[in-house]
């Protein structure tokens, strides 16, 4: 049924894109940046609200975070798409455990933060805010908040991020735009004026934005983890952000998938913290 749904949502614009091909790339771009979920249920919710929560604030977009203090250095949590900061949850205890100060914030367009479109662009911006206002030593994303994690740590090159630690995170965005458009089918015409709208939006087209090409202007200590059997993000990613990033290690798994929520996983995590 999904799939009967993409085909026939990706006929409509491309019937749309014959007449008015600007008028579709919009649309394109509007379901591109959409997410249909990543609100907190009942159950999230009750863990979030263990946390100090503070709300702050992007271009007048709320950016809601959460905070449990500890009495070592400071971890900052940035999540996926369609996803919240209660995906953190095992990890967030066993850091507390630790005695770790742990930070995390809801991505633009999902969690309890504002903004009714996402992209990584944005979500970088979020993250310079809450890093500016808790200072953290480490930044850990997950999939496409590994991808603004990288971003926002070469725009911004702060000396005070000692390591980064990437879990599934894309490398190329025009690889992921790809994905999209093949899903929906969409003609050559709708691709071709959603890559032009991109470039008037964000300045660029897909192409140049590149984790890999990211990570070349890191110096913090990265550890990049991914699974070989990863169905969202392929492996082939963690490779080539492998090859830019010269001062990081790249871990392999096989059988956890795109949400790397397993004990083994989180082990890699504690070690690469400790040492």
């Amino acid at each position: 049924m999904k799939i009967i749904l993409q085909k026939f949502i990706g006929f409509f614009i491309n019937i749309i894109g014959i007449f008015f091909p600007k008028l579709a790339a919009r649309m394109a771009l509007f379901l591109f940046t959409k997410p249909l979920k990543g609100k907190p249920d009942e159950k999230q919710s009750d863990f979030l609200d263990t946390a100090f929560r503070e709300e702050l604030t992007f271009n007048n977009m709320p950016i809601m975070t959460y905070r449990w203090l500890g009495d070592k250095g400071t971890i900052l949590l940035a999540h996926g798409w369609e996803s919240n900061s209660a995906r953190w949850k095992e990890l967030i205890t066993n850091l507390k455990k630790k005695g770790f100060s742990v930070v995390a914030l809801d991505a633009p367009a999902h969690g309890r933060s504002g903004s009714n479109r996402f992209n990584a662009i944005i979500y970088s911006e979020f993250i310079k805010v809450v890093a500016e206002r808790f200072q953290p030593n480490i930044i850990i994303g997950h999939s496409v908040g590994g991808m603004a994690s990288a971003y926002y740590q070469y725009k911004y090159q702060k000396e005070s991020i000692e390591k980064m630690i990437l879990l599934g995170a894309p490398s190329e965005f025009s690889d992921v735009l790809k994905r999209y458009t093949d899903m929906l089918s969409y003609s050559n015409r709708v691709k071709k004026n959603l890559n032009l709208i991109i470039k008037v939006r964000y300045g660029e087209l897909p192409e140049a934005f590149s984790t890999a090409n990211y990570s070349e202007h890191i110096t913090s200590k990265g550890l990049i983890i991914h699974d070989k059997k990863d169905n969202i993000i392929p492996y082939n990613d963690a490779l080539l952000i492998k090859t830019k990033y010269k001062n990081s290690v790249l871990i392999s798994t096989e059988g956890y998938g795109h949400s790397l929520a397993t004990d083994e996983v989180s082990n890699y995590i504690y070690d690469f913290i400790d040492n």
